[in-house]
């Protein structure tokens, strides 16, 4: 099978690309505009295959996203592109409606016309994933509720908001259409090669440096995080088993408060790095003004994706916090090369025009 994904060079992204080349015999057409947070090096150790390309597309260019399906004919479509980070969101919403809006909808109507130039064996095989977030339902009041695939839409940030309208969109086009789509909701991720401006790379390396530990209100804001190698095997089940206009939420099993997440971070950070002259790293943390609008908790009820699909992380956040840790730690070259701007530079020298292979 061909899949395309989109935002392949995301945090994500480029993990569903790993685990695709990895531990499949499928080929992947990795469609990424590159924006800031979109990174080539975190596909460095499966774009040498020859079941990888990758093209510099911005899913909002109806006649880019047109040529790449023409050009692969892909079987299946991952759409994981999508501007991200809620602060971000806050300041400038712009970005977020234009790609999570409009760019969705541009993809959903090429790959409408794609679908329905197929012949009816790969007509019948296609299928359209959109992936999303659990942010598009608010938050939770209680302290045992959790998120099911039926809460209503409660968005509170622009972020959020642009993500509801994507779901919205994939659910219309396909009532409306027939267009054969999965959607799937997660909660937070974390991982390696996550950019540096969320909350668990951006304690981690700050607390490296010495520098302030920020932390939103009391730090009581509570998450479920799951571990991101274990959202890329979830999707590619979704993707290959789940059931048409089906929609799976996909969580971790551990609601974390935000505090604690940074108190596990400088408390591993002091084991692993004993000779810091910053330890204790927890002296670091710094209280700041909440952000606006933020939501208290989010938490996941995952048991429909474990009934029907047979999938449960395998990482507990306990073992999946320590490889984080760890990876950063091992790899300052992509921590030095994604913060300084070089490889932004690199980038535009690089693909300022399409890529066939990368």
């Amino acid at each position: 099978m061909k899949i395309l994904v989109t935002g392949g060079a995301g945090f994500i992204g480029s993990a569903v690309i790993r685990h695709i080349i990895t531990n499949t015999a499928d080929s992947v057409v990795n469609v990424d505009k590159l924006t800031y947070a979109g990174n080539l090096e975190s596909l460095s150790e499966v774009d040498h295959s020859d079941r990888y390309a990758f093209e510099r597309v911005d899913i909002c260019n109806r006649d880019d996203v047109e040529r790449v399906f023409r050009d692969h004919s892909p079987d299946a479509v991952m759409h994981l592109a999508a501007e991200s980070h809620v602060d971000r969101s806050i300041t400038g919403p712009s970005e977020f409606i234009q790609t999570n809006i409009v760019g969705t909808y541009t993809l959903l109507e090429v790959a409408r016309q794609y679908w329905n130039g197929l012949d009816d064996t790969r007509k019948a095989a296609f299928r359209f994933h959109h992936i999303s977030t659990d942010e598009v339902y608010g938050d939770l009041e209680g302290p045992e509720d959790l998120f099911t695939e039926s809460t209503p839409y409660q968005p509170s940030s622009p972020y959020s908001a642009s993500k509801a309208s994507s779901d919205h969109l994939v659910r219309a086009w396909s009532r409306t259409y027939g267009l054969p789509t999965l959607v799937t909701n997660c909660s937070n991720n974390y991982g390696p090669c996550h950019f540096p401006e969320k909350l668990i790379p951006l304690i981690t390396l700050n607390a490296l440096e010495g520098k302030p530990l920020p932390i939103y209100g009391k730090g009581n804001q509570v998450r479920d995080w799951l571990y991101v190698e274990d959202h890329a095997r979830a999707l590619y089940k979704v993707v290959t088993e789940g059931e048409l206009g089906e929609t799976y939420n996909i969580g971790g099993h551990n609601e974390k408060q935000n505090l604690e997440v940074v108190h596990t971070l400088c408390a591993l950070l002091d084991e692993l790095r004993p000779d810091s002259a910053f330890r204790p790293h927890a002296s670091l943390i710094t209280y700041v003004q909440d952000r606006p609008g933020h939501d208290l908790r989010y938490a996941i009820d995952a048991s429909k994706i474990q009934r029907e699909l047979g999938w449960v992380p395998q990482e507990t956040f306990e073992s999946g916090i320590r490889k984080t840790v760890e990876w950063y730690l091992d790899n300052p070259e992509w921590v030095d090369h994604v913060k300084s701007g070089a490889y932004q530079q690199w980038i535009d020298k690089n693909y300022a025009s399409r890529s066939g292979k990368a």
